[in-house]
């Protein structure tokens, strides 16, 4: 999972990715740092045609604020550019594949 580095970065994303899911955390959230490693291994092994990328809120506060990003973490998964499914706090890894098992499959199969 890469990690956002610029605004720049973040638009190229937007406009070039076919499919991208996008972690919203932050450095001090405990929740965000374990769920990080997890959810890139499970991406990669089931959805590897999907592009992966970690905003630090602590970072990137005002990319955050314009996503509507609340509280943390969100997991935002967007295909052919639009927006597919959002989970935010309370969610589990197996939640989000199955959220990205459909458009996944009728997207890029």
């Amino acid at each position: 999972m890469k990690t956002l580095e610029s605004d720049e970065q973040w638009q190229s994303m937007m406009q070039n990715a076919p499919g991208l899911v996008v972690l919203y955390g932050g450095a001090n959230c405990q929740v965000c740092q374990v769920l990080k490693p997890k959810l890139d291994q499970a991406l990669a092994e089931h959805f590897p045609k999907l592009d992966r990328v970690y905003v630090d809120c602590e970072v990137h506060t005002a990319l955050c604020a314009q996503s509507g990003v609340m509280s943390l973490p969100v997991v935002a998964v967007y295909v052919g550019g639009q927006k597919t499914f959002e989970a935010v706090r309370t969610f589990s890894v197996g939640e989000v594949l199955s959220a990205i098992e459909r458009p996944y499959s009728l997207f890029f199969e």
